[in-house]
């Protein structure tokens, strides 16, 4: 590749809606190119890139059996449909018809694809187990689209799925594809950590995401000493033990009292203090009340209906854990058209006795109905006893106590989780993390082979449901992770394995000398099977040169300028930023040994 002829523009300065270095960079090193929020277009040096992450997944797919197919990304709606995902996923599903009026769809995920490819060409259990994968561009209309490749509304995957007639064959299939899973990342040159998650809309008896540990990531996931990790959505809260009910008979009664202003509950906890000592001799604070959180949620169909989550008034309601919880509804905040059609929630003041169970059936536009659903935190098990609103404005009830004074829906785990909390298999404290979701697999079971109805004859002849898998890495958002995980200051910085380019050579310089000897030097690294991007800008200083080559990122330069009449020229190594200077005649042997090192 020479740079006077290579479809590229640097820029020096960094775009407007770039947040993260990944984006910023990719873009300004011209490997991407905004077309629309969260669509980009891929440059040559960026599809270089691309390739060359998408053979380490195939390499590694293949190794374990698994099988590439190609579908395609405009599917019809009938699939989709069958498996109820038509609804589910609601807004964020790209939906189009045809010139006829037929519905299609953008696909966000091919898992109805594959079901059906399956059901139509195999039919006996002698023909599984079975691994089929595919790399190819997914679509979801993110609300909030952020951070360059990291998460956008058309990106690359690679999704593969496999094929069992057990769960036993479902557990080895899972395992193979998590080894890979492994494999790839660690060539990529990638950290990774592998947590626990929820399965969402996929379903399933289990789902691990590969988080790769970075501050700029979405995915908040927690760690203890003793090996727990999982997503934060997928962390399950303990329970203390329920009081036991000959105890609960002898708490005091609950009593209402007057607490003027106190809409918060720090203002709530102010005045207890103040004016009703607790019974212990001790401070009251957020964790001895009861928060009633209410949300708005809407159903895939636009059907609207409030919740409202009683939890520890020191806890906040974590939105992705709610989000995840609620699934396929999506969360608003409570407005107040909401509020107005439910005349007994008193904002600020909001407790137990008007939700839920507890609430009296009340008539309005849509005929009888019961109170507003009441979902409480874990932590608030029977026998606890909490201040918490009396349904009326400036009034709180002291000593309210679960299951003697109230009762709720169910049980909802949403709330923050914190640093230092205990993990539910006791292995220690939690520690909190930030990382970047990379890979995601789930044992799905039978939820999509059902719904299409795959099934094969199995030894004995009859016909059973096909078990299956499904495993997901973000390719695209990969390439993204690398560009984080390695770039500084100056620009990108690829590992060799993925790099456009192994060595970068420049001509800084305008005697003849300098330019003929640095082609030289790039036609020898061609023949010895090493790629080379070749500066022979004529009309550019040596400061723009290095500049851009520090931008772009390769793993080596190999600069032919002043030393030359000296009778040398210098090797860069990008990562470290070590230099030496050394004879032409040698420089092609030295180029190779670092290669050949840093691609051990």
């Amino acid at each position: 590749m020479r740079m006077s002829k290579l479809f590229l523009r640097t820029l020096r300065e960094d775009p407007a809606d770039a947040e993260v270095a990944s984006h910023r960079l990719l873009v300004r090193a011209g490997y991407i190119r905004r077309a629309a929020p969260g669509i980009y277009s891929w440059l040559p040096l960026g599809l270089k890139v691309l390739a060359k992450v998408e053979a380490v997944v195939r390499e590694e797919m293949d190794a374990i059996g698994a099988q590439e197919v190609h579908f395609p990304a405009l599917l019809p709606r009938e699939p989709y449909e069958a498996t109820g995902r038509w609804t589910e996923y609601g807004p964020s599903l790209f939906r189009l018809a045809d010139r006829k009026e037929a519905d299609y769809l953008l696909a966000p995920t091919h898992e109805e694809m594959f079901t059906l490819l399956v059901k139509d060409l195999y039919s006996s259990y002698k023909d599984l187990p079975l691994a089929l994968y595919q790399i190819q561009t997914k679509y979801r209309d993110e609300a909030r689209p952020r951070a360059g490749l990291i998460r956008g509304r058309e990106f690359i995957m690679k999704d593969a799925y496999s094929f069992d007639i057990d769960e036993a064959g479902l557990a080895a299939s899972y395992d193979a594809q998590r080894g890979a899973y492994e494999r790839i990342f660690t060539r990529l040159g990638l950290d990774y950590v592998i947590v626990s998650a929820m399965s969402g809309a996929m379903g399933g008896s289990r789902s691990e995401e590969f988080l790769f540990p970075c501050e700029i990531g979405e995915d908040t996931f927690v760690r203890s000493p003793g090996g727990y990790a999982a997503n934060v959505e997928a962390v399950h809260t303990p329970s203390p033990e329920p009081v036991e009910a000959s105890l609960i008979a002898g708490l005091p009664a609950a009593e209402v009292a007057d607490t003027p202003d106190t809409p918060t509950i720090e203002s709530l906890v102010e005045v207890a203090n103040a004016t009703r000592p607790k019974p212990d001799g001790g401070a009251w604070t957020g964790a001895d009340t009861l928060k009633n959180v209410v949300v708005t949620l809407v159903s895939p169909t636009g059907v609207r209906s409030l919740l409202v989550i009683g939890l520890p008034g020191d806890r906040q309601v974590d939105a992705k854990r709610l989000e995840a919880a609620v699934f396929p509804a999506e969360v608003e905040p409570a407005g107040e058209a909401d509020l107005a059609a439910h005349p007994e929630l008193v904002a600020g003041y909001i407790g137990p006795g008007v939700l839920g169970p507890n609430g009296a059936p009340r008539d309005d536009t849509d005929g009888a109905r019961g109170a507003v659903r009441y979902l409480l935190d874990p932590r608030v098990v029977d026998g606890t006893s909490w201040i918490t609103g009396a349904n009326e404005a400036g009034k709180h009830v002291f000593g309210l106590v679960a299951g003697r004074d109230f009762t709720a829906d169910g049980v909802i785990d949403v709330a923050e989780v914190r640093e230092g909390d205990p993990a539910p298999d006791g292995s220690g404290p939690l520690e909190l993390a930030r990382g970047i979701e990379i890979g995601h697999i789930f044992a799905l079971g039978q939820k999509f082979a059902k719904a299409l109805d795959l099934k094969v004859l199995d030894s004995g002849g009859k016909a059973v449901t096909v078990t299956m898998g499904s495993y997901g890495i973000g390719v695209s958002r990969v390439l993204a992770a690398i560009a984080e995980n390695t770039c500084d200051d100056k620009g990108l910085s690829w590992p060799v394995g993925v790099a456009p380019a192994h060595v970068h050579v420049l001509a800084t310089g305008k005697d003849e000398a300098v330019f003929t000897t640095a082609q030289g030097l790039a036609d020898e690294l061609v023949a010895a099977g090493i790629e080379v991007l070749y500066d022979d800008r004529v009309k550019v200083s040596a400061g723009v040169k290095f500049a851009d080559s520090e931008l772009l990122g390769l793993p080596f330069a190999l600069v032919v300028g002043r030393g030359l009449a000296d009778g040398v020229v210098e090797v860069r190594t990008r990562a470290t930023g070590e230099r030496e200077e050394l004879a032409p005649e040698v420089a092609v042997a030295r180029l190779r040994d670092l290669l050949a090192s840093a691609s051990a």
